[in-house]
């Protein structure tokens, strides 16, 4: 039986989450991303105090430019003639954005990179129905879009993350280096979330590729920003209780290492780089925190490469590790999740 030839894309669409440009964007962009949740307004405001004391403006937007342009790049110098267009789920540009301007380019399909390497509803589903929502708005001529894969265990991935937790213990001393800790820390969703996905497992395979990475075997996989009520069981431990604990042990230094994240947006320069660190000092600990994968260079080839499955110009699928490569199609149950209570937000 021959195979199949792989759809012919036209374009790609760059799929992140959006952030406020400045002050006066902070509230409607929160209330975007608790719409139809019944948040009340007192966390929004306490929420839109992390971006006031940067005047308003969340990082992510500036980096997904200078990703984008990379990436750009990157096509251009492998032959790949697929321009890109950037749409977010809840701030400008948006997918309805980008979508309608695809549509007057003439686009007819898109592969989609979602900023985001891991499977879960609010990783990955939760961008897919967001992104069907905005065709089924547009309705006939909307380019269909289909999403790359996880990425979680791709090569490129892990070499940019050891490479920014190697630089980060290189900052230390060597006696101590020798007996820093590594936290590998990721975003905490509800428990009932994680048991509909393999969003654990695939984190602790990623940090532990990169500890093996790394030659260092003293490190524990943790959470972050957890943003829901006190009452719903998330995913732990989160990292400020893990720096207790450290403390009671008598460490002294721990480097932070967001392999959850790609860039240095909010959630990264106010949970990590503000509170925990307030705290770890507050411990009496020296926390350093190792960069996000960003523009590195592994991780712009990585996005490439995975381009170059989807369009049948390999037929290497490239995955270390024990788990193997994601599906390209998700299944119709694939991360399924209804809330039972509301969700305030998250924070990029």
């Amino acid at each position: 039986m021959s195979k199949e030839p792989p759809p012919e894309y036209d374009s790609l669409l760059f799929a992140s989450f959006g952030g406020p440009e400045q002050r006066e964007d902070v509230m409607p962009f929160l209330e975007n991303v608790v719409r139809g949740k019944n948040v009340p307004k007192e966390r929004l405001e306490e929420v839109a105090e992390h971006y006031y004391h940067f005047d308003g403006k969340s990082p992510i937007n500036e980096q997904n430019r200078a990703l984008i342009a990379a990436l750009e790049e990157e096509l251009k110098a492998h032959d790949i003639d697929l321009p890109i267009y950037w749409g977010n789920r809840n701030w400008d540009p948006m997918f309805g954005d980008a979508l309608r301007r695809m549509k007057a380019d003439g686009r007819k399909r898109a592969l989609a990179f979602v900023t985001s390497g891991y499977s879960s509803y609010s990783g990955c589903r939760q961008y897919r129905e967001s992104i069907e929502e905005a065709r089924q708005e547009i309705g006939d001529g909307a380019p269909e879009v289909d999403k790359i894969r996880a990425f979680y265990n791709h090569p490129g991935f892990i070499e940019a993350n050891v490479d920014g937790l190697l630089a980060a213990l290189g900052t230390l001393p060597k006696e101590r280096r020798e007996s820093a800790r590594i936290a590998f820390s990721a975003h905490s969703i509800p428990i009932s979330m994680a048991e509909t996905s393999d969003y654990t497992d695939q984190l602790e395979e990623t940090a532990r590729l990169v500890a093996e990475g790394a030659r260092n075997d003293r490190w524990q996989l943790v959470y972050q920003s957890r943003s829901g009520p006190p009452h719903v069981p998330w995913l732990g431990p989160d990292i400020l209780e893990h720096l207790d604990a450290l403390a009671r042990i008598n460490v002294k230094d721990v480097v932070v290492a967001p392999i959850g994240f790609l860039s240095d947006h909010m959630e990264v320069v106010w949970d990590l780089d503000i509170e925990a660190r307030n705290h770890a000092n507050n411990l009496g600990i020296t926390l350093t925190r190792s960069a996000t994968v960003g523009t590195h260079p592994a991780f712009v080839s990585m996005i490439r490469e995975l381009i170059e499955e989807r369009l049948g110009r390999t037929e290497t699928r490239q995955a270390v590790g024990k788990r193997g490569p994601s599906h390209d199609v998700c299944p119709p149950d694939c991360c399924q999740y209804e809330a039972k209570v509301s969700r305030p937000p998250s924070k990029p």
